[in-house]
């Protein structure tokens, strides 16, 4: 079974001394749970292995049930050491005030209970470790899958990547469109909103949430003022609101909404964005179109090029922590500028879908970029810069 990087950070990590909670997060259908399983194969540590999917979520006594557990049977066994692994955590009530009480127990009495925490709601898992346990984790972050992991993994060559993205579970299905639509759509994007993010967030809308990121997903890698979102979409609702359900679905890693480059934080935050999926399944799936169809139409298949380079540059900005945005000057325009302290890249995305554009020596000339070049024709491969460590550039 195909092992991703987080799998050596992870066994790496449970083989130093205890010190800290050992944090996994990502969004839904990445292999969060696959790689625990995969550690735990190979790993020497006893451990106890537990999920909260099906208990209640006011039930607060069973984390503190299951910890008193694994200490009986590391008790019992006389184990120098002990792994608890607890998934889907984030669905309990006050679970990060659970986990504070009983960490910290065992740091008291010198128990040598290593601990790792998993859940598919990345929004809860955030506001727990930042709220209550500061200080007391370590995140290993697990973004949407890359081309040279589906590429391995799968086999799927560069098109398809393009078109049907970074699922591991949709690749078997991408010879059977429609069969493969049910699965992003039944399997990933609803739970996604209605368990993760609406279980998560109070969110008095949930139909306009919904609409948005329908809205979103369709007009990737396009501009779109929040008053032209509200003009498009069913419910009632305001710019705010729109703005911080945008905000909730980039928190999720799902859709984000790309600010302008300035100099000026102001103009940054106050910018038409530019709307990009984290992954082009999403895209995909919200769009009535087939995959032949978009790669033989020159103006679809630009925009899910430039959205599969755009996902790739934003899959990346947590972990080498640089900040993503575009550029529009009247018509010149640049897709991607990554910013990393007072660094900048300019990036264009070229696959025929429009004509000259001088937004790169524009851009250079007006902020001066460390560097700027072009993905895509008459630059490097998409091929070759999809498989860019983002890290190597900074």
């Amino acid at each position: 079974m195909y092992k991703r990087s987080q799998f050596n950070e992870l066994k790496s990590r449970l083989s130093e001394a205890r010190d800290k909670i050992q944090t996994i997060s990502g969004p839904r259908q990445v292999g969060k749970s696959t790689m625990i399983k995969q550690v735990l194969q190979e790993t020497d540590i006893p451990y106890l292995s537990v999920t909260a999917d099906n208990v209640p979520k006011t039930d607060n006594f069973w984390i503190s049930e299951m910890w008193t557990s694994a200490r009986a049977r590391m008790k019992a066994t006389k184990a120098p050491e002990f792994l608890l692994v607890i998934d889907e955590v984030h669905k309990l009530d006050n679970w990060s005030e659970a986990v504070k009480k009983e960490w910290d127990e065992d740091t008291r009495n010198d128990i040598n209970m290593k601990v790792v925490i998993l859940g598919s709601s990345r929004l809860l898992l955030k506001d727990g470790l930042t709220e209550s346990l500061a200080g007391r984790f370590e995140l290993i972050r697990m973004p949407h899958w890359s081309y040279n992991e589906m590429h391995e993994a799968f086999g799927m060559d560069l098109e398809q990547f393009i078109y049907f993205g970074g699922y591991p579970g949709g690749a078997k299905y991408v010879q059977d469109e429609r069969r493969w639509r049910k699965y992003i759509k039944d399997s990933i994007i609803a739970p996604a909103i209605e368990r993760d993010i609406l279980t998560t967030k109070t969110i008095y809308k949930p139909a306009l949430m919904r609409q948005l990121f329908d809205l979103g997903c369709m007009y990737s890698g396009k501009e779109l003022s929040l008053n032209k979102m509200l003009g498009q979409l069913q419910d009632v609702g305001n710019v705010t609101t729109l703005a911080n359900y945008l905000n909730t679905l980039d928190e999720a890693r799902l859709l984000c909404g790309l600010q302008k480059y300035a100099r000026d934080e102001a103009r940054k935050y106050n910018s038409v964005p530019k709307l990009m999926v984290y992954n082009t399944a999403l895209l995909t799936a919200q769009t009535n179109t087939t995959f032949h169809k978009t790669f033989t139409t020159p103006n679809l298949w630009g925009r899910w090029v430039e959205s599969a380079v755009g996902a790739h540059l934003l899959n990346q900005a947590d972990e080498y922590d640089y900040k993503l945005y575009y550029w529009r000057e009247n018509d010149d325009e640049v897709d991607f500028v990554v910013e990393s302290g007072e660094q900048q890249i300019a990036i264009e995305v070229k696959s025929g879908r429009r004509g000259a554009n001088n937004g790169l020596k524009v851009f250079s000339d007006k902020f001066h970029p460390q560097q700027s070049f072009v993905v895509g024709t008459d630059g490097i491969p998409v091929e070759e810069f999809l498989t860019w460590n983002m890290e190597n550039l900074l």
